[in-house]
């Protein structure tokens, strides 16, 4: 089945589908990303996967031809306060729970890749969903475009870190500056423990 027909084939009971997805669990410095996306019934997005599996340049193509395309949708983040106030998964759920509320059009049902949902009406998991669904694997892209962009613009804030080329991940580079430096406003203490 094809990402367009998985959507499709929600579409008889749920007309208009919105695709959440988040970027930025997993590392060490920086906001939380989330997008939601609500694509128009009937489109096929050529190109359309699951952020990871696409290169940043095809990405921001993507990016482009989504926002173009989309009839509503809307990134929001959760800050590194919040990540270390609420924990990592419970500020992915509160970046996308915004994303969804950001939306300017009303949806049937909300796909959310993953296995949680945030605190949002008309949720439904959907277990590797960018990998699944046309409307998740967009918001994929939106949430890693917009966050990857930030993560270039700490670079020039903190250049020493190497934010650009990371992205924030765990990279060897990135735990050998941190030593060297120590950690800048933009990294997530709770992550850095393993450092002491």
């Amino acid at each position: 089945m094809t990402l367009f027909a998985f959507d499709e084939a929600l579409r008889g009971e749920y007309p208009v589908i919105a695709g959440l997805d988040e970027a930025g669990r997993g590392p060490l410095a920086g906001d939380v990303y989330a997008a939601a996306v609500i694509l128009p019934r009937g489109i096929v997005l050529g190109g359309v996967n699951d952020s990871k599996k696409l290169t940043e340049k095809r990405r921001e193509e993507l990016y482009e031809l989504i926002t173009e395309k989309a009839e509503a949708y809307f990134v929001a983040t959760a800050s590194v306060e919040e990540i270390e106030r609420l924990n990592i998964l419970n500020a992915a759920m509160l970046a996308m729970k915004r994303a969804a509320e950001g939306l300017k059009r009303e949806y049937d049902i909300a796909l959310i890749d993953g296995n949680r949902v945030p605190d949002i009406p008309k949720a439904r998991a959907v277990v590797h969903g960018d990998a699944l669904s046309q409307s998740i694997a967009a918001a994929s892209i939106l949430a890693k475009v917009e966050r990857d962009r930030y993560m270039n613009g700490l670079d020039r804030a903190y250049p020493e870190y190497g934010f650009s080329k990371h992205k924030g991940y765990g990279t060897k580079l990135h735990y050998e500056m941190i030593k060297k430096y120590g950690p800048c406003p933009a990294h997530r203490p709770s992550f850095l423990k393993k450092l002491h």
